[in-house]
């Protein structure tokens, strides 16, 4: 949600006007959300790889190990990480000068295109990117890989079909999430570039900040059974109502 609301309306406006003027500190609150959003998504997937895990692997203790208490103890600090760590940079660019044409090339303000227009060196901004990328997208995805493996084993051990057949229905979309998500963030900030790259990140950034939330509700809500069962209540409670 923080994605789609964040980002979402001023690409539509920049498609429809071909072209948009947002303030300096509107263009920092937005990168400031969106860094936000996109440290947290990439811990969120890490928690959920090691819920999987356990639901898969150790079926038998996850109704113990899964309590509420538990997933805010994991919940409250990434948001709280996701949040400070994100204020470094921030702090940083609020205290920078921009000059230029003051044009950005892209369709929010990223930080790359953003630090184009700074009249000061960004060398170390830049290298703190890329420190940040490292614990923030790529641990996480080699982190969920290793567990994925596991899961993977776990799996191939159940001896009936269906059972396999639910476990792998159960991961694969999360997993597909995973490999857009992070591969994604890895070329964009972790791989070095050269400066004709800013058309196939704007690309890339589309895979993170659009298709991504897009496949998460169709997966975490209509591929959910209880979200279904939901439906069908409110439609067999409630819709006749405004019928009569």
């Amino acid at each position: 949600m923080m994605f789609t609301i964040n980002i979402m309306p001023k690409l539509l406006h920049v498609i429809l006007a071909e072209g948009t003027i947002i303030s300096v500190s509107g263009c920092v609150i937005q990168l400031y959300i969106f860094s936000v959003a996109t440290n947290a998504e990439s811990f969120f997937l890490t928690l959920m790889s090691c819920d999987r895990y356990i639901a898969i692997c150790e079926p038998l203790r996850y109704s113990s190990l899964m309590d509420l208490q538990f997933c805010l103890r994991l919940a409250i600090p990434t948001w709280v990480f996701s949040f400070m760590s994100t204020l470094i940079v921030i702090i940083q660019l609020c205290v920078s000068k921009f000059c230029g044409s003051g044009v950005i090339d892209h369709y929010y303000c990223d930080l790359t295109p953003l630090l184009e227009h700074s009249c000061a060196d960004v060398s170390l901004v830049k290298t703190q990117i890329f420190l940040f990328s490292i614990p923030i997208a790529v641990f996480p995805f080699v982190f969920i890989i290793v567990t994925y493996i596991h899961i993977v084993v776990a799996i191939l051990r159940i001896p009936s079909a269906i059972g396999k057949q639910k476990a792998f229905s159960t991961c694969g979309s999360h997993l597909a999430v995973v490999c857009t998500y992070y591969l994604t963030l890895i070329t964009i900030y972790v791989i070095p570039k050269s400066d004709q790259d800013f058309n196939l990140n704007k690309f890339l950034s589309l895979l993170y900040t659009v298709v991504t939330p897009l496949c998460n509700a169709v997966i975490y809500t209509l591929k959910n059974k209880e979200i279904w069962n939901i439906l069908k209540n409110l439609y067999q409670k409630g819709f006749p109502r405004f019928y009569n």
